[in-house]
């Protein structure tokens, strides 16, 4: 890549991309070409990988452009870019996420207050995330810190079945801090989010589909009845004029 500013490399007209040379675009005399299944072809002409490429109806791809002479394969290159698409968005959706999130004590809480803050920190273990976890001193308590050590040490306890702690407590002016970590993955958290979503996803599905063919079955029995009803009335309309064109054919 030029070393130039960009808005040199703007005022010049230089265009720069990630994106992968394709047909016309290579101008190299000779390429190494890879077929469609992975074959290696062999160097051979960029005119005649072309025209393979042409009666395969596939793309010319240059996958090695700094080889000596430049790699290209033979594939669909709008399947490959949607399938590139998917898979970024794949990676980015199992990617684990973890944040760190902070509860803050006091040294003197009580038992209510405390259990509160537990199911903070509880929740956030479940959800995947780190949780700092703050003793705040007062006064007289800075020159005592084990109280604080001791609290924080009943907390990690308390939530044993959920995270252990990485960062055992340790004072820090005016504050003593741990950190606990969650026993699973948030990745796999968010797997079971997602399974949880398929599977109310496929049954609402499953519930219009019902709905939908029950509302078919009920509007065919309601055409096939409303058709049994006026079959009879036009039989007995066919035989009343059959009746009275007998009776002008008699009289005549």
């Amino acid at each position: 890549m030029s070393d130039e500013p960009r808005e040199e490399q703007q005022r010049i007209g230089v265009i720069i991309s990630d994106e992968p040379r394709i047909n016309d675009e290579i101008r190299v005399p000779q390429v190494r070409l890879i077929g469609p299944k992975g074959e290696q072809v062999g160097v051979i002409a960029t005119s005649v990988a072309l025209n393979l490429a042409k009666e395969a109806n596939l793309d010319l791809v240059e996958v090695a452009p700094n080889a000596k002479p430049p790699v290209a394969k033979l594939i669909d290159y709008g399947k490959f870019k949607y399938n590139e698409k998917i898979k970024a968005r794949e990676a980015r959706r199992n990617q684990s996420t973890a944040e760190i999130k902070e509860i803050r004590f006091r040294l003197k809480i009580d038992d209510h207050d405390f259990d509160v803050k537990k199911g903070h920190v509880t929740r956030f273990l479940n959800g995947g995330d780190k949780v700092k976890v703050t003793i705040m001193l007062r006064g007289r308590e800075i020159s005592r810190p084990i109280g604080g050590v001791e609290l924080l040490q009943r907390l990690a306890d308390d939530v044993a079945e959920y995270g252990t702690i990485e960062s055992k407590p340790k004072q820090e002016g005016r504050n003593i801090i741990m950190t606990l970590a969650p026993k699973g993955k948030k990745v796999h958290t968010q797997s079971e989010q997602r399974r949880r979503g398929a599977e109310s996803r496929a049954e609402r599905q499953a519930r219009q589909a019902a709905r939908l063919a029950a509302k078919q079955e009920a509007q065919a029995q309601a055409v096939a009845e409303a058709k049994a009803s006026v079959s009879p009335q036009t039989s007995d309309m066919k035989k009343q004029t059959s009746k009275e064109g007998s009776n002008a054919e008699d009289e005549n």
